[in-house]
């Protein structure tokens, strides 16, 4: 899966210091997301100029394969069973923030002209999980390079806001803890800041808020299984034109998210010894964090902002509409 090689050791290299580093950092200030710093370090090195030239392939290749070892290794931490804390209307609640998220971000990255593959992305990684679900979707949308990193700069930027808000809102309203909780892990976007969002306001919030978050996680295969499926249709039928004929058939499910699934199903099925999951856990966030920084390293500030404000205007109605619907689902059931 990784396709080593030695043009990009010292850029992996440097992302896993980095990545390393950051993750020292939350352990010594647990209100500093560790994803989230590495994400901003690798933003800022891009935008002063200190990437030397070496290190660009590695950078690069842990953008991708790296993300993708750290997707399938996500999935040793879910399992089935962790649903069964969920309420039935809870869990009503949360496919109808999903699908809410998804569909409306779509309709209105139409409507801002906002370019398909970047919606389709920005939409996946709000509704879903992140960075993690962008590079799950990107082969799938047969993704340029710079939308991902777009995507993934969007998510940064409307999670840590999301961050501050939620404990916030959640006093001012008089949330119970679990509510908080719940409201977090359903519309906050990475799991890192659904972490620091809810830790805000109390364990029990925290508790709650990872079931509920992992839960969306579960999500992420059969999402980008049928939006696979729905564009090998669509080309079929000749509606990507020549882009298509140019790019080959996206794949139905990327392989790296097959691996995901298993991981659940091996985990669900009691298939992973206990003893193993302790290990496997830092390891996972260890990779997350190298991919972060790399990942930050492919935003370019400058080009975000020549962007214009259709993709800043879109996630930040991508996060309105999780947050709204979420709240408004968990007020209605009590």
């Amino acid at each position: 899966m990784l396709g080593l090689d030695r043009a990009v050791l010292p850029g992996a290299a440097a992302a896993l210091l980095v990545g390393a580093a950051c993750l020292g950092l939350t352990a010594l200030v647990p209100v500093l997301p560790g994803l989230l710093v590495a994400i901003v370090l690798g933003a800022v090195a891009r935008s002063a100029g200190l990437l030397p030239a070496v290190l660009e392939p590695g950078l690069a290749w842990t953008g991708r394969r790296v993300l993708r070892a750290g997707v399938v290794l996500l999935g040793l931490q879910l399992s089935v069973g962790d649903l069964l804390g969920l309420g039935t209307g809870e869990v009503l609640v949360l496919l109808a923030t999903v699908a809410a998220t998804f569909a409306t971000t779509l309709w209105l990255g139409r409507v801002l002209g906002v370019g398909r593959r970047l919606t389709l992305l920005v939409a996946t990684g709000f509704s879903i999980c992140g960075a993690a679900a962008v590079a799950a979707m990107s082969p799938v949308a047969d993704a340029e390079e710079d939308e991902v990193a777009t995507a993934v700069a969007l998510v940064t930027v409307y999670g840590s806001l999301a961050i501050l808000v939620v404990p916030v809102a959640a006093g001012a309203l008089g949330l119970a803890d679990r509510t908080a909780g719940l409201w977090a892990g359903m519309s906050v976007h990475e799991v890192a800041q659904v972490v620091a969002a809810a830790g805000t306001v109390s364990a029990a919030a925290l508790s709650v808020a990872v079931v509920a978050k992992l839960a969306r996680v579960v999500l992420l295969a059969p999402l980008d299984a049928g939006v696979g499926l729905v564009r090998r249709r669509a080309g079929a039928a000749g509606a990507t034109g020549a882009a298509a004929a140019g790019r080959g058939a996206s794949p139905l499910v990327p392989l790296f998210v097959v691996g995901f699934v298993v991981a659940v199903a091996a985990r669900s099925a009691g298939l992973v010894p206990d003893a193993v999951l302790p290990a496997v856990k830092p390891v996972t966030t260890l990779l997350l964090a190298a991919a972060m920084t790399a990942l930050g390293t492919q935003i370019h500030l400058g080009r975000l902002v020549r962007t214009g404000g259709r993709p800043l205007a879109l996630g930040a109605a991508a996060t309105v509409v999780a947050m709204s619907v979420s709240l408004a689902g968990l007020s209605a059931i009590g």
